[in-house]
């Protein structure tokens, strides 16, 4: 059975970014002969997530607001508490992303029919970066016949 592996690199804007990625996913997938299969699709961060839903403006600005309402920037976290462990120069006080990231998901995966994503109508891949700016990765892994 083929496999095709391949990054994503994605750059972030401040704090909470979604980024439709289902363009590059299809286009990593156009370039092989897998016809029926599955798309894995796997962040490679800790306070970055990804879901499939629709990539509707208003929709997404309502995500941000409801991920900002259950994991609040402005709260104490002990996570933020920098001073007590040991972190690389410049570490953000992101504990609020961390726990907006372990609400969603940190992988999903697509069914590959006929050499086409097999997503409805309306769904969409996102990847959402809870802490930026920055630039991610993301590892795809597509497999089949």
């Amino acid at each position: 059975m083929p496999i095709k592996n391949e990054l994503i690199d994605i750059k972030t804007s401040e704090g909470i970014s979604i980024h439709n990625i289902t363009s590059e996913i299809e286009k990593i997938l156009s370039a092989t002969a897998i016809q029926n299969g599955q798309v894995l699709v796997f962040s490679r961060h800790t306070t970055t997530a990804l879901a499939i839903n629709e990539d509707e403006e208003r929709l997404l600005h309502d995500i941000k607001v409801h991920l900002e309402k259950l994991a609040p920037p402005s709260e104490k976290y002990l996570h933020n508490d920098l001073h007590l462990r040991i972190v690389p120069p410049g570490e953000p006080m992101n504990a609020h992303s961390h726990l907006m990231a372990i609400m969603l998901s940190s992988s999903e995966v697509i069914p590959v029919a006929d050499g086409k994503l097999a997503l409805g109508t309306w769904q969409s891949v996102l990847f959402f970066d809870l802490d930026g700016p920055r630039t991610r990765s993301v590892f795809v892994q597509i497999s089949g016949e």
